[in-house]
Protein backbone atom coordinates (compact mmCIF):
# COMPACT_ATOMS: atom_id res chain seq x y z
CA UNK A 1 0.00 0.00 0.00
CA UNK A 2 1.07 3.59 -0.61
CA UNK A 3 0.20 7.02 0.72
CA UNK A 4 0.98 10.22 -1.15
CA UNK A 5 1.22 13.40 0.94
CA UNK A 6 1.11 16.99 -0.30
CA UNK A 7 3.06 19.68 1.52
CA UNK A 8 1.34 23.00 0.88
CA UNK A 9 3.91 25.12 2.68
CA UNK A 10 6.31 27.38 0.75
CA UNK A 11 9.03 25.97 3.03
CA UNK A 12 10.35 22.56 2.02
CA UNK A 13 10.94 21.43 5.60
CA UNK A 14 8.82 23.78 7.67
CA UNK A 15 6.35 22.70 10.32
CA UNK A 16 3.82 21.44 7.77
CA UNK A 17 6.48 19.03 6.53
CA UNK A 18 7.26 17.95 10.08
CA UNK A 19 3.57 17.28 10.76
CA UNK A 20 3.31 15.15 7.63
CA UNK A 21 6.53 13.35 8.49
CA UNK A 22 5.22 12.41 11.94
CA UNK A 23 2.22 10.71 10.34
CA UNK A 24 4.38 9.13 7.63
CA UNK A 25 6.72 7.57 10.18
CA UNK A 26 3.83 5.65 11.74
CA UNK A 27 2.61 4.52 8.32
CA UNK A 28 6.07 3.30 7.37
CA UNK A 29 6.30 1.28 10.60
CA UNK A 30 3.29 -0.65 9.28
CA UNK A 31 4.91 -1.29 5.91
CA UNK A 32 3.02 1.47 4.07
CA UNK A 33 5.13 3.39 1.55
CA UNK A 34 4.89 7.19 1.71
CA UNK A 35 5.82 9.92 -0.74
CA UNK A 36 5.82 13.61 0.17
CA UNK A 37 5.31 16.07 -2.69
CA UNK A 38 6.21 19.72 -2.19
CA UNK A 39 3.39 21.84 -3.65
CA UNK A 40 3.71 25.13 -1.79
CA UNK A 41 6.82 26.37 -3.62
CA UNK A 42 5.41 25.83 -7.12
CA UNK A 43 3.77 28.33 -9.49
CA UNK A 44 0.30 26.75 -9.64
CA UNK A 45 -2.51 28.90 -11.00
CA UNK A 46 -6.11 28.52 -9.92
CA UNK A 47 -9.03 26.80 -11.63
CA UNK A 48 -10.35 28.55 -14.76
CA UNK A 49 -13.90 27.20 -14.27
CA UNK A 50 -13.84 26.18 -17.95
CA UNK A 51 -15.13 22.63 -17.38
CA UNK A 52 -12.76 21.33 -20.06
CA UNK A 53 -11.71 18.49 -17.74
CA UNK A 54 -15.30 17.24 -17.68
CA UNK A 55 -15.82 17.65 -21.42
CA UNK A 56 -12.52 16.00 -22.39
CA UNK A 57 -13.00 13.05 -20.01
CA UNK A 58 -9.25 12.43 -19.84
CA UNK A 59 -8.68 12.89 -16.09
CA UNK A 60 -6.67 16.04 -16.81
CA UNK A 61 -6.91 19.75 -16.13
CA UNK A 62 -6.59 21.81 -19.30
CA UNK A 63 -3.74 23.74 -17.64
CA UNK A 64 -0.74 21.54 -18.43
CA UNK A 65 1.47 21.56 -15.34
CA UNK A 66 2.43 19.34 -12.37
CA UNK A 67 -1.18 19.12 -11.19
CA UNK A 68 -2.00 16.50 -13.82
CA UNK A 69 0.90 14.34 -12.67
CA UNK A 70 -0.24 14.70 -9.08
CA UNK A 71 -3.81 13.72 -9.96
CA UNK A 72 -2.53 10.41 -11.31
CA UNK A 73 -0.40 9.88 -8.19
CA UNK A 74 -3.53 10.40 -6.09
CA UNK A 75 -5.45 7.96 -8.26
CA UNK A 76 -2.76 5.30 -7.85
CA UNK A 77 -2.38 5.76 -4.08
CA UNK A 78 -4.34 3.99 -1.36
CA UNK A 79 -4.23 6.98 0.95
CA UNK A 80 -3.72 10.73 0.70
CA UNK A 81 -2.51 13.33 3.22
CA UNK A 82 -3.20 17.02 2.66
CA UNK A 83 -0.94 19.33 4.66
CA UNK A 84 -1.09 23.11 4.79
CA UNK A 85 0.23 26.04 6.81
CA UNK A 86 -2.23 28.71 7.91
CA UNK A 87 -2.35 31.89 5.83
CA UNK A 88 -4.89 34.40 7.13
CA UNK A 89 -6.86 31.60 8.84
CA UNK A 90 -7.00 29.63 5.59
CA UNK A 91 -5.19 27.19 3.29
CA UNK A 92 -2.00 28.51 1.67
CA UNK A 93 -2.77 30.04 -1.72
CA UNK A 94 -0.74 27.69 -3.90
CA UNK A 95 -2.13 24.65 -2.08
CA UNK A 96 -5.67 25.97 -2.56
CA UNK A 97 -5.11 26.36 -6.31
CA UNK A 98 -3.82 22.78 -6.52
CA UNK A 99 -6.68 21.35 -4.46
CA UNK A 100 -9.39 23.19 -6.40
CA UNK A 101 -8.15 21.82 -9.70
CA UNK A 102 -7.13 18.32 -8.62
CA UNK A 103 -10.27 17.58 -6.66
CA UNK A 104 -12.56 19.02 -9.32
CA UNK A 105 -11.09 16.61 -11.86
CA UNK A 106 -10.98 13.71 -9.40
CA UNK A 107 -14.47 14.34 -8.11
CA UNK A 108 -16.09 14.20 -11.51
CA UNK A 109 -14.57 10.81 -12.27
CA UNK A 110 -14.67 9.31 -8.78
CA UNK A 111 -10.91 8.78 -8.76
CA UNK A 112 -10.57 9.13 -4.98
CA UNK A 113 -13.79 7.45 -3.86
CA UNK A 114 -13.25 5.25 -0.76
CA UNK A 115 -9.54 6.00 -0.57
CA UNK A 116 -8.26 7.02 2.87
CA UNK A 117 -7.74 10.76 3.28
CA UNK A 118 -6.37 12.83 6.16
CA UNK A 119 -5.64 16.53 6.66
CA UNK A 120 -2.91 18.08 8.82
CA UNK A 121 -2.20 21.72 9.61
CA UNK A 122 0.72 23.70 11.01
CA UNK A 123 -0.03 27.06 12.63
CA UNK A 124 1.81 29.70 14.63
CA UNK A 125 -1.09 30.70 16.88
CA UNK A 126 -4.72 30.56 15.65
CA UNK A 127 -6.65 29.67 12.49
CA UNK A 128 -5.65 26.01 12.59
CA UNK A 129 -9.16 24.59 12.96
CA UNK A 130 -10.54 26.78 10.17
CA UNK A 131 -7.80 25.57 7.83
CA UNK A 132 -8.25 21.96 8.96
CA UNK A 133 -11.97 22.17 8.16
CA UNK A 134 -11.23 23.63 4.73
CA UNK A 135 -8.90 20.75 3.87
CA UNK A 136 -11.51 18.25 5.03
CA UNK A 137 -14.04 19.77 2.62
CA UNK A 138 -12.05 18.29 -0.27
CA UNK A 139 -11.78 14.89 1.39
CA UNK A 140 -15.46 14.69 2.24
CA UNK A 141 -16.60 15.90 -1.19
CA UNK A 142 -14.71 13.02 -2.80
CA UNK A 143 -16.36 10.26 -0.71
CA UNK A 144 -13.04 9.48 0.90
CA UNK A 145 -12.78 7.70 4.26
CA UNK A 146 -11.26 9.71 7.08
CA UNK A 147 -9.23 8.44 10.04
CA UNK A 148 -9.03 10.55 13.18
CA UNK A 149 -6.85 11.14 16.22
CA UNK A 150 -7.48 12.19 19.82
CA UNK A 151 -7.68 15.90 18.88
CA UNK A 152 -7.84 17.99 15.73
CA UNK A 153 -4.85 17.43 13.44
CA UNK A 154 -3.00 20.68 14.14
CA UNK A 155 0.58 21.28 15.31
CA UNK A 156 1.97 24.59 16.53
CA UNK A 157 5.23 26.31 15.73
CA UNK A 158 6.75 29.48 14.34
CA UNK A 159 10.13 28.61 12.88
CA UNK A 160 10.81 25.33 11.04
CA UNK A 161 11.18 22.48 13.52
CA UNK A 162 9.10 24.05 16.31
CA UNK A 163 6.43 21.39 15.70
CA UNK A 164 8.83 18.84 17.17
CA UNK A 165 8.49 20.65 20.52
CA UNK A 166 4.68 20.46 20.52
CA UNK A 167 4.23 17.30 22.58
CA UNK A 168 0.45 17.17 22.25
CA UNK A 169 0.63 17.89 18.55
CA UNK A 170 3.18 15.12 18.11
CA UNK A 171 0.88 12.66 19.84
CA UNK A 172 -2.02 13.77 17.62
CA UNK A 173 0.03 13.11 14.49
CA UNK A 174 1.38 9.81 15.80
CA UNK A 175 -2.11 8.51 16.59
CA UNK A 176 -3.38 9.78 13.25
CA UNK A 177 -0.70 7.73 11.49
CA UNK A 178 -1.60 4.64 13.49
CA UNK A 179 -5.32 5.04 12.87
CA UNK A 180 -4.76 5.77 9.20
CA UNK A 181 -2.72 2.60 8.68
CA UNK A 182 -5.32 0.57 10.60
CA UNK A 183 -8.18 1.94 8.49
CA UNK A 184 -6.26 1.31 5.28
CA UNK A 185 -5.73 -2.31 6.27
CA UNK A 186 -9.38 -2.71 7.26
CA UNK A 187 -10.45 -1.50 3.84
CA UNK A 188 -7.93 -3.68 2.02
CA UNK A 189 -8.87 -6.82 3.96
CA UNK A 190 -12.60 -6.16 3.93
CA UNK A 191 -13.15 -5.52 0.22
CA UNK A 192 -13.83 -9.15 -0.60
CA UNK A 193 -15.99 -9.73 2.47
CA UNK A 194 -18.17 -6.61 2.27
CA UNK A 195 -19.72 -5.32 -0.93
CA UNK A 196 -18.81 -1.75 -1.78
CA UNK A 197 -21.79 0.62 -2.29
CA UNK A 198 -22.37 1.42 -5.94
CA UNK A 199 -21.30 4.83 -7.14
CA UNK A 200 -24.20 7.16 -7.91
CA UNK A 201 -24.29 9.86 -10.53
CA UNK A 202 -24.10 13.21 -8.75
CA UNK A 203 -27.23 15.34 -8.67
CA UNK A 204 -26.61 19.05 -9.31
CA UNK A 205 -29.14 21.69 -8.29
CA UNK A 206 -29.13 25.44 -7.86
CA UNK A 207 -31.38 27.96 -6.15
CA UNK A 208 -32.15 30.16 -9.13
CA UNK A 209 -35.50 29.33 -10.76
Amino acid sequence: MKVVAFNGSPKAEGNTYHAIKMVAEELEKEGIETEIIHVGNKAIRGCLACNACVKNKNEKCIIDDEVNEWIQKMKAADGIILGSPVHYSAIGGTMKSFLDRAFYVSGHFGLLRHKIGAAVVAVRRTGGIATFNQLNNYIHYSEMLTPNSNYWNVVHGTVPGDAEKDEEGKQVMRLLGQNMSWLMKLVENGQEAVKEPEKERKVFTNFIR
